[in-house]
């Protein structure tokens, strides 16, 4: 039994629990419902709550700690000298998951196959034979170990599934009949209903900070393993990005300043062309255009912020690179010869660039219609114009709010990674020209976790380190422009 059908059995309990509690309620009032302490719906909420929250919690609770508990188990079985082999206990678990994924495969195209593995030798050559024969694909290097920790993990998996379903519908039941039991007339339901919404909405706001809790300190622990491998002078200091894995020989040479470089670089041409552009159209949007043109233009204008980033980084792979080929490139329309491939600083900041402006232009007209008509009237009477009523009157009022939106902007750009990927190229370097070729922080950390990574060895450990600092540095941009948005929104309401 899945999950979902679980859930969808809690929730038909809990739902049949707020029908009977709320007709138990007014049936002890005897049908006066006026004598009730609370109306009648709050009666059926409060055994639908008990019938529900503690169960989903349970639930939820299993589901998470189950895989846990069977990779603990089941690595227990596996022998020393395939775990040592293999240079990892995770990298075994995955083998013994996949070949248990493939058992459930067996079972789901109704075969007898898991049902003969049981009778079988896991070393013989029935079992392989047996498995090729229902169309499971487990590789030809599943080894007769692996294939029997994955009968145990499979047969585990099974049992512990059997017991939560058995588990969370029991204890459903428990809460609704219990909750039903104390139903009558004096009952402070609402009072109940009321403080467990509150208790949810309570746990809700901690998920978010407890997530955000745990990606910073899994990016910390990780981050200070990397440095008890590799010094962090060099790292923090180092001018050359050359990671040397194994069977390449030499050391690696893990600096991030040249990621910084090209990071920054391609944020700021992101920022020239978005900032202008985004700004222009929020004054016009916002001051010029008239209600018609504005109903449509701003929702169009904002789509852009729905496109995902991998269309732009195709866009920017497909179009925008050939182009500047095109233009800048040799025997272009310029003949300058400045650019070598259509993958660049250029080619990235352009399409970045494009994807900010709904980020400028929204949040900028938002804070420009947030000035108070009264100083625009002040301007207008005192015989100033409408361009120099923007210019001098509305737009300093709004700058701390448009400082704020740049801002804001540039802590985006500064995480985009896609666009980077297929527009910038994968060079570590650092150069002013915008033509060549570059790479920034978040593409090196999706390189460094590409493929089977050995998370022992420092070359991807290193993403671990570069997350955090990427982490830093657009927490920097977004409480300073908090801070400026905070400190001088006040003079202007």
């Amino acid at each position: 039994m899945s999950d979902l059908t679980i859930f969808a059995l809690t929730l038909a309990i809990a739902v049949a629990g707020f029908v009977f509690g709320r007709r138990r309620a007014v049936v002890s009032a005897s049908g006066d419902v006026r004598a009730l302490h609370s109306l009648p719906a709050y009666y059926g909420y409060n055994t639908a709550l008990w019938g529900l929250v503690p169960a989903l919690l349970v639930l939820a609770v299993w589901s998470v700690v189950q895989p846990l508990i069977l990779q603990v188990v089941v690595s227990g079985q596996l022998p020393d000298a395939l775990i040592a082999e293999a240079g990892a206990v995770s990298l075994v678990m995955a083998d013994v998951a996949r070949v248990a994924d493939g058992l459930d495969a067996v079972q789901a195209a109704g075969t007898l196959a898991v049902d003969a593995l049981s009778n079988l030798d896991a070393g013989s050559t029935d079992v392989r034979a047996l498995l090729g024969d229902v169309g499971v694909a487990l590789g030809a290097d599943v080894r007769p170990e692996v294939l029997e920790a994955a009968q145990s993990y499979r047969g585990l998996a099974g049992s512990a599934t059997t017991a939560k379903w058995l588990v969370v519908l029991i204890l459903s039941l428990i809460g609704t009949g219990w909750a039903y039991s104390k139903t009558d007339l004096n009952l402070r339901a609402r009072n109940i209903v009321e403080s467990g919404v509150l208790a949810l909405l309570i746990g809700a706001a901690s998920i978010a900070i407890l997530t955000t809790l745990g990606i910073v300190l899994s990016l910390i622990f990780n981050t200070v393993e990397f440095f008890r491998l590799f010094p962090a002078t060099d790292f923090f200091f180092g001018t050359t990005w050359q990671p040397s894995f194994s069977g390449r020989g030499g050391a690696s040479q893990l600096g991030i300043i040249p990621l910084i470089w090209g990071t920054l670089y391609i944020s700021f041409i992101a920022l020239v062309v978005a900032v202008p552009t985004g700004l222009f159209a929020a004054i016009y949007l916002s001051e010029y255009a008239a209600k018609p043109v504005r109903t449509v233009a701003k929702p169009m204008l904002e789509l852009l912020a729905g496109i995902p980033t991998i269309v732009y980084g195709l866009f920017a792979l497909l179009t925008v690179g050939p182009l500047l080929v095109d233009i800048f490139g040799e025997g272009g329309l310029l003949g300058v010869g400045w650019m070598k491939g259509g993958t660049a600083v250029m080619t990235a900041g352009l399409v970045m660039g494009i994807m900010l402006i709904p980020f400028v232009s929204s949040l900028s007209d938002d804070i420009i219609n947030a000035v108070p008509q009264a100083l625009r009237d002040g301007s207008l009477g005192l015989g100033a114009t409408k361009s120099e009523t923007i210019r001098q009157v509305v737009l300093p009022a709004a700058l701390p709010g448009i400082v704020g939106a740049i801002l804001l902007a540039a802590s985006r750009a500064i995480g985009e990674t896609m666009i980077v990927v297929l527009g910038a190229g994968a060079a570590a370097r650092m150069s002013v020209n915008p033509f060549e070729a570059m790479t920034t922080v978040t593409a090196k950390i999706v390189s460094q976790l590409t493929g089977d990574s050995d998370f022992s060895s420092p070359e991807a450990l290193v993403a671990f380190a570069l997350g955090i600092t990427l982490f830093v540095l657009t927490l920097g941009l977004n409480v300073l422009a908090l801070y400026i948005v905070r400190k001088y929104r006040e003079q202007y309401e």
